[in-house]
C-alpha cells in the first residue's frame, strides 16, 4: 500500500516540478529567439551602415540564415537536456522526499495495527477462558450451586483482568493525543513518593520487602496524579519482579537542572536482549522473567513512558540477570527548594 502510494506521491511531484520547468523554458526559448532575431537585425543594419551606400537600392544578407536555424535548434536541444536533467533528479529526489514525507504515516499506521493485534490477543485469552467455562456449565444438564459459585469466582478474576486491561488501554490512550490538557501544577517530590509508596506497600508486605528511601525535596511541574501513577509503575515492577524479604530503592537526587529519580531493585534482572524493548507495549520477557510468576499485559513500562515524554522527560533502564534492576527517570526541575529539611530518609518494612 505505502509502495504505491509512494509511487503517486512521487508522480504528483514530478508532475508540478516538470510543469514548472516546462513553463519557465518555453519562456525562456521565446526570449532568446527574439534576441537572436534582435541581433541578427542589429547586425545587418551595423554592416549594411558601414559597407554599403546610402543609396544603394538593395540590402544584403550578411548572416547565413542557416546558421540562425542552427541556434534556434541548439536552443531546443539544451532546453530539452535541461529538463531531462530536471526529470531524472526530481525523479529521484521526489521518490526521496515522498518516503519521507510518508515515514511518519507508515509508522503510526503499523504501530496502530500492532495495537489493535496486540489488543485482541490479550483480550481474547480470558474471553476465551470465560466462554469456555460457561459452556461447559451449561452442559451440565443438573448443575449445582456449588459448581455455579465456582464458576463465578473464577469468572471474576477473568472480568478483573479485562477491567485492569481495558484501564490501561484507556490510560495509554490518554497519553497518546496529540493534544495535552493534562493540569500541570508545582509538586513536591517527596510528597508523591510517599504517596507512591504508600499505595505499593500492602504488595511489600506481602513478599516483606522493604522499601527504602533517599529523597530530596525538589519542586517539579506537572500533574500530580499521572507522576504518582508513574512511580506506582515502577515501585510495583520492582516488587513484583523481587525476591521475598529484599529491598527496593527510591532515591532522587539533582542533576544537571533535572531531578534524577531512581528506582531500584535486586530482582531477576532483564536481559540485554530484553531490555531495547521493554518499553514496548504488551512486551514481555520471554527469557529470566518468563520463569516469575508475576502477571501481567506488558503495558505498565509504557506507560510510564508515556507519562514520562508528556512531562518532557526520559526514563532508562540499567539491569543485570539475577542481580536487579535501575529504573532511571529524569524530570525538568523547578529551581526552588521547598523550606523544608534537605534531605529524607525512611525505610517502610513489611510486616512479619
Amino acid at each position: 500500500m505505502f509502495t504505491f502510494a509512494r509511487l503517486k506521491l512521487t508522480a504528483w511531484y514530478l508532475l508540478i516540478i516538470m510543469s514548472v520547468s516546462l513553463a519557465f523554458s518555453f519562456v525562456v526559448y521565446r526570449m532568446l529567439n527574439q534576441e537572436v532575431d534582435r541581433f541578427v537585425s542589429a547586425q545587418r543594419i551595423r554592416l549594411e551602415r558601414r559597407w554599403l551606400p546610402p543609396t544603394a537600392p538593395f540590402s544584403i544578407v550578411l548572416l547565413d540564415p542557416d546558421l540562425v536555424i542552427e541556434i534556434r535548434h541548439r536552443i531546443i536541444v539544451m532546453l530539452a537536456l535541461v529538463n531531462l536533467g530536471i526529470l531524472v533528479i526530481s525523479g529521484i529526489t521526489g521518490y526521496f522526499l515522498a518516503g519521507v514525507t510518508l515515514a511518519p504515516i507508515q509508522a503510526m499506521v503499523s504501530e496502530q495495527n500492532r495495537f489493535i493485534s496486540d489488543s485482541s490477543h490479550e483480550l481474547r485469552t480470558p474471553l476465551t477462558s470465560l466462554r469456555a467455562a460457561m459452556e461447559v456449565f451449561l452442559r451440565d444438564k443438573n448443575p449445582k450451586i456449588s459448581e455455579a459459585k465456582v464458576l463465578i469466582s473464577e469468572s471474576l478474576e477473568d472480568v478483573q483482568k479485562l477491567q485492569s486491561l481495558s484501564e490501561s488501554l484507556m490510560q495509554l490512550a490518554a497519553f497518546q493525543k496529540p493534544t495535552d490538557q493534562t493540569k500541570r501544577t508545582i509538586v513536591n517530590l517527596s510528597d508523591l513518593i510517599i504517596e507512591s509508596v504508600k499505595k505499593v506497600t500492602p504488595i511489600a508486605v506481602q513478599k516483606q520487602i522493604v522499601i527504602s528511601q533517599s529523597v530530596a525535596d525538589f519542586k517539579i511541574k506537572g500533574d500530580k496524579y499521572s507522576l504518582t501513577d508513574l512511580l506506582v509503575i515502577l515501585l510495583d515492577n520492582a516488587i513484583k519482579y523481587s525476591p521475598n524479604q529484599s529491598r527496593v530503592e527510591i532515591m532522587a537526587k539533582k542533576s544537571d537542572g533535572s531531578v534524577k529519580i531512581d528506582v531500584s531493585d535486586h530482582g531477576i534482572g532483564i536481559s540485554k536482549s530484553d531490555l531495547p524493548h521493554v518499553f514496548d507495549r504488551f512486551y514481555r520477557a520471554d527469557t529470566a522473567r518468563s520463569a516469575n510468576t508475576a502477571t501481567g499485559f506488558g503495558l505498565g513500562l509504557a506507560i510510564a513512558k508515556k507519562i514520562v515524554d508528556s512531562h518532557h522527560g526520559s526514563i532508562s533502564v540499567k539491569s543485570v540477570i539475577n542481580s536487579g534492576s535501575v529504573f532511571t527517570v529524569k524530570l525538568p526541575l523547578v529551581h526552588t527548594k521547598l523550606p523544608s529539611a534537605p534531605f529524607q530518609k525512611q525505610n517502610i518494612k513489611a510486616k512479619t
